[in-house]
C-alpha cells in the first residue's frame, strides 16, 4: 500500500459505527450520561416479535379483546382494528397497535392499516342484546344459560356478517404474503422501530473511507454510498442490530429479497451469533441496472465466512436463531478472489421487502363465526328443539345465514383460513370435544371457554 492510496480515517465515525452497534459496553454508557438516557431505555430488537403484525378485527369485543390479550401473552406484535379509538384505548394493552377503520366500508381497509400483516383474525359481531324492558342486570345476552329475548341493534347481520366480513376478506387477498411465506422486514411502511434497527457498517471498522447509509424512501429501504479501495478498504455495508429473543426460521427454505439495484454484485449475510466480527453466512447476487427483481436465498446455499474467508469445517446455518441481517458491496468474493462486477464510485440498492420463503402451509385468516350456520332453512329440521339462534334466525335479521355467507366469501378467496364455529361462549371451559371437518372447520358441541391454543 502506497501514501498514494492512502485517505484521512475518520476517527468520530469509526466510534459511532461501534457505538451504534453497542459493540463496546462503556462507548454506550457514556452516550447515555452524555444525554441523560438511563441504560434500560434501549431497545432491543426482538426476533420474534418483528415477525410480521396479527391484525384483529373487532378486538373490542368479548371475543376479540381475549384473544388480543393471549396473543400478546405468546410475543406476537397486535394490531387492533376498531372503530372507536377510545374505547379501543380504555380496553386494550397500550402494547397494541390501533387502527381506525369500518369493515363495512371497504375503503377504510387501505395498504396502511395492512401494512406488515402476516395474518387476520376476524371476531367481528353484530350486537345482540335483550329486547327493551328487560331489568338493567340483564346487560347481556347469555344463550345456553339463560334466555332473554334478544334484539339486534345497531348495523344489519348483512352489513356485519357478510358484507364487512367479505371486505375485510378481499382486502387480505390483496395484501397478505403469498401461502408459506413469512414477512420479515416491510420497508414500504417502515416503523419507527424498523428504522432505528438498520445502520451502517463500512470498512471504517478496518481503517478505510468507504461511506455508506440506508435511508428510507420512495417505499423503499435504499442502502446508498461511496464505497473505496483506499487504505486497503473496499467494502459498506448496512446491518441490523442483533435480536433478542433471534428470528425463529427453521420452518422455512431461506429469505427472499425484492430489490431493483444497480448491476452490481452484493452480497446477503445471516448471522446466528451475537458477536460483533463473528461467523457469518453470506450469498452473493448480481443485480440488473433500475430492474426490479426477486432474489431467493436458500438457506443450503449459505457460506459460512469469517472477514471473506470461507470456513470448511463450520456447521450449516442454524434458521431457529438468526440473530442479524446485512447488505454488503465488497470488493471481495471469497477467499481472496475478487468481485467480478466490483468498481469503486458510487452506488445504490433499493429494497421492498425481505421475507421467509418454503415454510408450511398455515392459516393466514382465521373467522370466529358461529354454530348453527347451515341450520336455517335445512329440509326437516324442526325448529321446537333447535338452540334459539336458529329457532329466531329470522327474527334476528337472517344472522346465521349472513355469517354463512360470510364463510363463503372467505372459502373463495384463495387464503388459506381456518373458520371456528363456536356456540355461545363463557369463562368456563367447555366439556366435549371440537369437530375438525376436512375444510377446516371447528364446531363446538357444547358451551365452551374460546381460546387461542384451541383455534
Amino acid at each position: 500500500m502506497t501514501n498514494n492510496n492512502r485517505s484521512q480515517w475518520d476517527l468520530g465515525r469509526f466510534i459511532q459505527t461501534l457505538t451504534y452497534f453497542e459493540v463496546i459496553p462503556f462507548l454506550n454508557w457514556v452516550q447515555d450520561l452524555i444525554q441523560g438516557r438511563p441504560s434500560s431505555s434501549k431497545n432491543i430488537p426482538d426476533g420474534a416479535k418483528q415477525v410480521g403484525v396479527i391484525l384483529v378485527a373487532g378486538a373490542t369485543g368479548g371475543v376479540g379483546k381475549r384473544v388480543v390479550k393471549r396473543l400478546l401473552e405468546q410475543g406476537y406484535k397486535v394490531r387492533a382494528l376498531v372503530r372507536d379509538i377510545d374505547k379501543a384505548r380504555s380496553i386494550l394493552n397500550d402494547d397494541v397497535e390501533l387502527v381506525v377503520a369500518d369493515i363495512t366500508k371497504s375503503e377504510t381497509l387501505t395498504s396502511l392499516i395492512m401494512a406488515n400483516v402476516q395474518a387476520v383474525i376476524c371476531c367481528t359481531a353484530v350486537r345482540v342484546q335483550p329486547v327493551e324492558g328487560d331489568t338493567p342486570e340483564r346487560a347481556k345476552y347469555y344463550q345456553g344459560i339463560k334466555f332473554y329475548q334478544p334484539e339486534i341493534v345497531g348495523d344489519t347481520p348483512e352489513n356485519v356478517e357478510y358484507q364487512g366480513v367479505k371486505n375485510l376478506v378481499e382486502a387480505a387477498a390483496k395484501y397478505l404474503p403469498k401461502v408459506g411465506q413469512k414477512l420479515l422486514f416491510d420497508f414500504t411502511k417502515p416503523s419507527t422501530e424498523l428504522k432505528n434497527t438498520w445502520g451502517a457498517v463500512d470498512d471504517v471498522v478496518m481503517g478505510g473511507v468507504s461511506q455508506s447509509q440506508i435511508q428510507f424512501v420512495e417505499e423503499t429501504a435504499l442502502f446508498a454510498g461511496h464505497v473505496s479501495t483506499a487504505n486497503s478498504g473496499g467494502f459498506a455495508s448496512v446491518r441490523t442490530k442483533n435480536f433478542a429473543p433471534p428470528f425463529n426460521l427453521s420452518g422455512y427454505e431461506g429469505v427472499e429479497l425484492r430489490l431493483r439495484g444497480d448491476g452490481k454484485r452484493y452480497k446477503f449475510l445471516l448471522r446466528t451469533e451475537t458477536q460483533w466480527d463473528g461467523v457469518a453466512y453470506s450469498y452473493s447476487f448480481n443485480t440488473e441496472a433500475n430492474t426490479w427483481i426477486d432474489v431467493r436465498i436458500p438457506f443450503a446455499d449459505l457460506i459460512p465466512v469469517f472477514r471473506a474467508k470461507t470456513l470448511k469445517d463450520s456447521p450449516p446455518i442454524d434458521a431457529s436463531k438468526i440473530c442479524s441481517f446485512q447488505l454488503m458491496l465488497s470488493k471481495f468474493e471469497y477467499d481472496g478472489e475478487l468481485n467480478p462486477k466490483f468498481s469503486p464510485g458510487g452506488f445504490a440498492l433499493q429494497v421492498e421487502s425481505m421475507k421467509a420463503y418454503g415454510g408450511a402451509n398455515l392459516p393466514q385468516f382465521i373467522l370466529v363465526s358461529s354454530a348453527g350456520v347451515t341450520r336455517p332453512g335445512r329440509p326437516g329440521i324442526n325448529l321446537d328443539e333447535e338452540p334459539p339462534a336458529v329457532k329466531l334466525n329470522d327474527q334476528l335479521g337472517g344472522i346465521l345465514t349472513w355469517k354463512l355467507k360470510g364463510e363463503d366469501s372467505l372459502r373463495e378467496s384463495g387464503i388459506s383460513y381456518t373458520i371456528i364455529r363456536p356456540c355461545a361462549l363463557t369463562e368456563e371451559a367447555g366439556g366435549k370435544e371440537f369437530i375438525l371437518s376436512k375444510v377446516i372447520i371447528l364446531e363446538e358441541k357444547s358451551v365452551a371457554r374460546m381460546s387461542l391454543g384451541s383455534v
